[in-house]
């Protein structure tokens, strides 16, 4: 026993001894090779500051870890270390056009560890390499005037939807349906998938799927990481299940190859004549899926709370909406000329975004070492851009805490201020989709029914999106025919 103490004994020292060089060799070298950083602190090796910037969020105040660094420091550029890499975060306006300005340039979009994990084909070349294939094949689809004929699917998504999850209902869940109606209309639109059980069968894995990207790359039973490794491996299971009925129904001529993103990616090759294989297109359609619902659903969600909390807002988007309804004969759908006339309703949308933004930020990575407001940022360093840090700064939107539409009336906030789906090359390229996915949601929302809130201070959380921590539950008060 006693030999075994003393083995013991000794393996302590040495991993105490081993850690403190860790920590003075970190510092050093973190500190002292680039002596003109910006200002802040890296924290402990690997953790850094990772666990406040979340628990932040948790606590429904994720703006609260950039701005308590931006006053301590006095400088909209601070240093930290964020899911185990050195960072530099950049602030305001200024930031967010450096950023996007330069991508490709000095920056190139970075993801962590736990998305090439969670996305594990993306290893097979790197996921900039496959984000740079998906932006290639996404306009097709995602640009006005290819969506301007999914407007009447859409429409119809949104009847069937809210006949099924809310109608002769006196409360409802909101945040939970809300992810069903962007789902759904994912599965319609990407990969023709109509069938109620069929979507339902995996759409519950997603928010498990969600939690777990942005996390941290713990793979351990019970962390969010290793949730989310369970749950797209349950879920591109059934999508390779899809892809194999639907390149069979190809070669027997049962579907297009024009009908949606799915077929699209199954007959389209390369220069070389190299299609992608089957688990290639698996984790694009995987991303596309949580990409076109998600951070809609998050949206759709705080339009309910916020048209909730503002009678005199919902009055106007349903006087705007119902002007389009009166003007439809029975049975007619939603058409292009429809979502133009929904002006208003979409200020309001925007205006949601922005004191709630769906994308909370973004990370990209230094190419070579280059100056910032005359701090030294190293080559490999990531780099993080905050939504938060113009939307809700009194600098660009006065009283940002209040809601207010008008703001987006006329040419809107100033460039690189209002950043919801990101900016410059990188700007989401689904941001059409969601613009038409969250109107179709509120012009079905609204014609039906009023609202109230079943919780009238409920938490908001955020984890990685923001969501109500009771997924807000509201009392509905159907119109009178």
């Amino acid at each position: 026993m006693e030999p075994l103490f003393f083995t013991l004994l000794l393996a302590l020292f040495v991993s105490s001894v081993t850690v403190c060089l860790f920590l003075v060799f970190y510092t050093h070298r973190s500190q002292n090779s680039y002596p003109n950083l910006p200002p802040g602190k890296l924290g402990l090796p690997y953790v850094g500051e990772s666990f406040e910037f979340f628990s932040n969020g948790w606590k429904g105040h994720p703006e609260k870890f950039i701005f308590d660094r931006i006053a301590k420091y006095s400088s909209q550029v601070f240093k930290t270390n964020l899911l185990g890499e050195p960072a530099a975060v950049l602030c305001g306006a200024a930031g967010n056009k450096f950023l996007f300005s330069n991508e490709n340039k000095l920056v190139v979009a970075w993801w962590p560890d736990s998305v090439n994990k969670i996305f594990p084909s993306s290893l097979q070349t790197s996921s900039k390499e496959e984000a740079k294939k998906m932006r290639k094949l996404l306009p097709l689809f995602m640009k006005p005037e290819a969506l301007q004929r999914y407007i009447g699917i859409m429409d119809t998504v949104a009847q069937r939807h809210f006949a099924s999850g809310w109608e002769n209902k006196e409360q409802v869940l909101v945040f939970p349906l809300a992810k069903n109606y962007t789902f759904s209309l994912a599965c319609r639109l990407f990969l023709s998938l109509d069938d109620p059980s069929h979507v339902a069968r995996f759409s519950d894995p997603f928010q498990l799927l969600a939690s777990g990207i942005i996390s941290i790359p713990i793979d351990l039973p019970g962390t969010p990481f290793h949730r989310g490794i369970k749950a797209s491996n349950f879920i591109r299971t059934e999508l390779l299940a899809i892809i194999r009925q639907r390149n069979k129904d190809l070669a027997e001529g049962k579907a297009s190859p024009t009908q949606d993103i799915l077929s699209h990616m199954l007959v389209i090759c390369d220069e070389n004549g190299k299609c992608m294989n089957e688990l290639d297109i698996a984790d694009k359609i995987l991303g596309l899926l949580v990409g076109g619902h998600d951070t809609a659903s998050g949206a759709c969600t705080f339009i309910v709370k916020y048209l909730a909390e503002l009678p005199h807002i919902y009055e106007e988007v349903y006087k705007e909406q119902m002007e389009i309804a009166k003007s439809k004969t029975p049975g007619e759908l939603l058409n292009w000329g429809d979502i133009q006339k929904m002006k208003y309703s979409w200020n309001v949308a925007c205006e949601v975004m922005r004191i709630s933004p769906p994308l909370q930020g973004g990370f990209r990575e230094a190419l070579n070492d280059f100056i910032f407001n005359g701090f030294t940022i190293p080559k490999g360093w990531k780099l993080y851009w905050s939504a938060n840090s113009t939307h809700k700064n009194p600098v660009y939107f006065p009283e940002p805490e209040k809601f207010d539409p008008a703001r987006f009336e006329g040419n809107g906030p100033a460039p690189y201020t209002f950043v919801p789906f990101g900016g410059g090359p990188r700007m989401c390229p689904g941001k059409e989709y969601a613009r038409l996915e969250i109107l179709v949601f509120m012009h079905n929302l609204v014609k039906r029914f009023r609202f109230d809130k079943l919780i009238q201070d409920e938490k908001i959380v955020v984890n990685p999106l923001p969501i109500p921590e009771k997924g807000l539950p509201v009392r509905l008060h159907p119109h009178k025919a």
